[in-house]
């Protein structure tokens, strides 16, 4: 269907500014044919579509489902675990809160952003929502990972120290950047997409303050649905500024302060891609600490440990995990995946790569509320310094027989530095296509995904459909 026919509204001078820059190359990126950028997003694709699976069948997933369906169930978009087809927006929020639902997703540490759970779910339902092929969606999701990290750059670090949850911040425009290469929109309705997506921005970090309940998962599926109805209404003609990044009372300004950097914004362009930056989780916890858990795993492989015999362990790490990620009697999952003291536990008693460790039943467990208590964290000027580019952590275990077994790592695996291989991530993915219990074809699924750039997202998102 046609859509209305919007006349040209007069725009201000050309706005020769970093934010017009960036915009400019990643609209570019619709006719992108560099293979290897295209390649990384197929990986970025596998990850986020199978933790938005396993997210799917969570409490979290099924309420933002139900509460999505109860709605309207009129659409051409899927959802993931229902068979369901709903409008883009709907299958944007509902598919980002699963995808956001179990702290599998991938990371831009650097920038300290997750950008999988919001780019993907927003580029799949533009996607589907215009029948785009899986070329134009893997085209969609480069630039998205692209405006991730660099607006997440520019806006510093004061956001996230005043309580700004970033993802969810600069989300929902780089959501409207990707779904608007999806669509092919023109440059100045890309424009208006953003302009429309900064008035979006939101979201704080209370669920890190303890009794964290659900929220956080949201943060990602409402980022994405913006990111798409946003990128609609422009195409519709629904106009917005055209600075709304780095101009005044914009993005950068009004929560950057005095961190912003807008010259970060299209810094070398072209010279590297955001999707070399990803890191592929392995444990379903907070970033800062992977590697304390790999390295108390490494510990158990080298020596046998009875967990009576460990009098403390020392947890060394950056300051700013020190203060957030400390709580030593966790309420919830999210509590408990958040929790440096709780994972330590699980790394010396059980699985840490089993999503059921971080259950409510095993958080009670007094085995590991007693190890949890023997849990000391210090501030190491090491971590600090390297922090947010690595995430430096050590471990010592102070056994009771006097012996102290350490370790440390600056680049847990998963890390760019220490990248999961692609055998790694295909497992990953197969293996949350089994936890989710969903009565999917898992080969098949991981084929479409393999062969994307062959495929239209419908097809796709046809294979990540249950049987009936």
């Amino acid at each position: 269907m046609a859509l209305p026919s919007v006349s040209t509204l007069p725009l201000p001078e050309k706005l020769n500014t970093h934010a017009r820059g960036l915009l400019e190359y990643l609209h570019g990126l619709a006719e992108l044919t560099d293979p290897h950028p295209l390649e990384r997003a197929r990986g970025c694709l596998m990850d986020a579509l199978g933790c938005g699976l396993f997210g799917a069948t969570q409490p979290w997933g099924k309420i933002i489902t139900e509460e999505a369906l109860s709605e309207s169930s009129q659409g051409h978009c899927r959802i993931l675990g229902s068979t369901a087809m709903v409008a883009a927006g709907q299958a944007a929020l509902c598919n980002g809160t699963a995808m956001h639902g179990f702290e599998l997703d991938d990371l831009l540490s650097a920038a300290l952003i997750h950008p999988g759970a919001v780019i993907v779910p927003a580029a799949i339902a533009a996607a589907e929502a215009v029948d785009a092929s899986g070329l134009q969606l893997l085209r969609g999701i480069v630039a998205g990972y692209e405006a991730m990290e660099r607006i997440s750059l520019a806006l510093g670090t004061e956001p996230s120290h005043r309580g700004f949850h970033k993802t969810s911040v600069v989300g929902p425009v780089a959501a409207s950047i990707a779904a608007s290469v999806v669509m092919r929109l023109d440059f100045q309705q890309l424009q208006w997409a953003v302009g429309l997506a900064c008035s979006c921005a939101s979201g704080v970090k209370n669920f890190a303050a303890g009794g964290a309940g659900m929220v956080k998962r949201l943060h990602a599926g409402r980022a994405a649905e913006a990111g798409v109805r946003t990128a609609l209404l422009a195409r519709r003609g629904f106009t917005a500024p055209v600075g709304a990044i780095d101009g005044k009372f914009g993005l950068l300004e009004a929560f950057g302060g005095a961190t912003a950097r807008p010259e970060l914004l299209d810094d070398a362009l072209g010279s590297r891609w955001a999707v070399d930056d990803v890191w592929v989780k392995v444990y379903p916890i907070c970033g800062w600490i992977q590697g304390v858990v790999q390295l108390i795993l490494e510990m158990r492989e080298q020596e046998s440990l009875d967990t009576a015999s460990v009098a403390e362990v020392v947890v060394s790490t950056s300051t700013f995990a020190v203060k957030n990620n400390g709580n030593v009697e966790p309420e919830d999952t999210m509590d408990a995946q958040y929790s440096i003291p709780y994972c330590v536990a699980v790394a010396l008693t059980g699985e840490p790569m089993d999503p059921s460790e971080y259950g409510v039943a095993r958080i009670q467990d007094s085995r590991r509320k007693a190890i949890a208590q023997r849990v000391t964290l210090k501030a190491d000027p090491a971590a600090d310094e390297v922090y947010p580019k690595h995430f430096f952590s050590a471990v010592s275990l102070h056994l009771n027989d006097g012996r102290v077994l350490s370790a440390r790592t600056m680049d847990p695996h998963g890390t760019p530095d220490h990248p999961c291989s692609p055998k790694e991530r295909a497992q990953k993915f197969t293996r949350l296509v089994e936890l989710a219990e969903l009565d999917i074809d898992g080969s098949k699924s991981l084929a479409c995904v393999e062969g994307i750039a062959a495929i239209s997202a419908r097809e796709l998102m046809d294979s990540m459909t249950p049987s009936l």
